[in-house]
This record gives C-alpha cells, structure tokens and sequence, in this order.
C-alpha cells in the first residue's frame, strides 16, 4: 500500500525490536568494512564533514542538489557540507601516497536537503566511501565487473552471517550471482517504461543487477539517471559500443516490492573523459577548480570508487520497511504518524 512516496507493507512487523535492532547495526557495520576492505585492500582514513567551495571538491551528484553553505569566520572563506566524497577520496590516494592495487575507505556522513523523504531517502546520507588506485591497463569494463562481483560477494556473506545471528530474521534471499546489463539494452528491453519502472524490472527478474553506464545519453534522448561531470566516466565507450564505465549494484527488496540500490561506482575520469563531460555539461569553467587542475597535471592517480550507503545494508539486512528504522534523521510529521500506526517506528 502506498501513501504518497510512502510504501508502507501488508501487515508488518519488524523481526527485530529498536534496542535488538541497534545491537545488529554494530554487527553488521563491523562486519562489512572489515570483509570489504580485505576484499579490496582498503586502509581506513579521516574523511571530512566540511571542504571549501573554491575546491570544486565537493560533490555536486546530479547538478541540481543544493548543498549547506557556511561562511567560516575567521577564514571568511565559504565553506560547504559534503555530499559525499567522490572527488576528495582521489585526492586523498595521491595525497597518501597510495599504489595501484591500494585503496582506502573511510566513513562518510553527509547532508543532501533536497532529497525527497521516502522508504529509502533521507536527508542524512551515511556510506562506505572507497577508492582504489588502478593501472591503465584496468580501466575497462572487464576490470569494472572484477570489483562488482568481489563487493556484491561481501554483501552476500555478510547477509549469511546476520542470518546465523540474528535468528529472528527471514532466511538469506540474495541470489549467489549477481547479472549485468547496459542501461541502453535496459532501455530497449523496456521502452515503454521510465528508467525507476526499468529497474523494478530487471531485478524483479533477476534478484540482484549492476546496470552500467549511468549518465550519459541514452536513444531516448535522456540519461538513465544523472551523474556529475568530473568523477566517474560515463562517456567513455567500451568495447561492446556502449559508453560508460561506471553504474549501480541493485538487488531485488521483496518487503517494499521493489528495486534497492546498495552502491553507485565507477572507474573515475581521466584527463580526456573529464574535459569530454565537463563539455558536454556546458561546465567548462571549472577546470580552474583545485581538483580539476590537479587532474589534468596528471597529480591525481587513475581511479575506481564509490558508495555503499551503511543505513541501505542495515534496512535489507534486518528486513526493515524504513530507513527511519535505522538511522536517526528528521521526518515530516505526517509520515511518522503513518509509519507509526503501521508498526514502523522510526528511531
């Protein structure tokens, strides 16, 4: 049953209560980004909560997300909340002198005002950042998948071992594999169909999916969904013909009906994707930015990075009908009220 943007499942009933519930974020959060990063051969770094505007460090996602501004008195300098950390993690590997083969992975927490709250989206956006430095012989598709399948094989263990623990929870429901599929051959399977409805789709079918190329323009004259110029490549085009280098792990979520992304990634821009897609965007004035001309001096290392959202995991994990029910963050009224007449309570 929905309530605007709202889903709210037949009959719920969290398997876990608030305090069993808080007791499994720790397990699964200290379980994750142990595996994750033996799978990657990942260091855990410090990450910031505020960078400077003047940077173009920040992430600007879509292009239409209003990040928090601040003065910073004593600077006078104008400072910005994150939203995510795409950009500041390679500079981050150049910085710390990682080698290819190496990476890090830090926990970020950020504030995106402009999201529209539903099951899924909040204004408090807490990940998993990585980003590992690769040669120019990976910078391929091939190589892409290689760290797919090692991230979705984390998620699946550590669904097994929640599973093992928390007894009260449904049996695994992850498929073993998971399936890729370009965003162009998504678009001509289901034409008829918006990019969200296309996803349901696919993973309705197939369980858990990456969708590569996320960003660039499809047949229809539109991208499958936004991406920002300057960190993952999107234009760039395969072996198969297609363009794109990056895309979304998303798996099949049974209790709402419908697809759950876990992790948006890519291989980042190189100096001719960057400039490629800054202009295609009509935003060429930022390679004067700090970070774009880092990256075109050849100072920043080639790269693969993303996100894996922590609250996401925890909600697929513990089978929860809410975000709210597993980070605490602002709500409006009249959807706590729902959500609490339905036995969704919302930390």
């Amino acid at each position: 049953m929905g309530k605007g943007n709202l889903i709210i499942p037949g009959d719920y009933n969290s398997p876990l209560n608030i305090r069993e519930t808080e007791i499994a974020i720790k397990f699964i959060k200290d379980n994750f980004e142990t595996m994750l990063a033996e799978e990657l051969r990942l260091e855990r770094i410090s990450a910031p909560i505020v960078v400077l505007k003047k940077t173009g460090i920040n992430d600007y996602l879509t292009g239409i997300e209003r990040p928090i501004g601040f003065n910073v008195t004593t600077m006078n300098e104008e400072a910005e909340i994150v939203q995510s950390l795409a950009k500041w993690k390679r500079v981050a590997l150049a910085d710390y002198g990682f080698e290819p083969g190496e990476g890090l992975y830090t926990d970020m927490n950020a504030i995106r005002p402009n999201e529209i709250l539903d099951n899924l989206h909040s204004v408090y956006v807490d990940q998993w950042d990585w980003e590992r430095v690769i040669k120019v012989n990976e910078r391929n598709l091939d190589f892409l998948k290689l760290i797919v399948r090692k991230i979705y094989n984390v998620v699946k263990e550590i669904e097994k071992l929640v599973c093992e623990r928390f007894e009260k929870l449904l049996a695994p429901f992850l498929p073993d594999e998971i399936c890729f599929i370009h965003s162009e051959d998504l678009l001509e399977m289901y034409s008829a169909l918006s990019a969200e409805e296309r996803e349901d789709k696919i993973c309705k079918e197939k369980g858990a999916v990456f969708v590569i190329g996320i960003g660039s323009q499809l047949k229809d004259g539109r991208p499958h969904d936004g991406r920002a110029a300057d960190y993952d490549d999107w234009s760039t085009e395969t072996s198969k013909g297609r363009c794109g280098l990056n895309g979304d792990i998303l798996v099949w979520y049974p209790f709402l009906g419908r697809a759950f992304e876990l992790c948006s990634m890519g291989i980042r821009v190189d100096k001719d994707s960057l400039l490629r897609q800054l202009d295609t965007k009509g935003e060429q004035d930022k390679v004067r930015l700090y970070f774009h001309q880092r990256l075109l001096q050849g100072e920043l290392p080639l790269s693969i990075g993303g996100g894996i959202g922590q609250s996401r995991l925890c909600m697929l994990y513990l089978r929860k009908a809410h975000i709210g029910e597993v980070q605490s963050s602002v709500w409006p009224d009249e959807m706590v009220k729902i959500c609490r007449e339905n036995k969704i309570f919302l930390l």
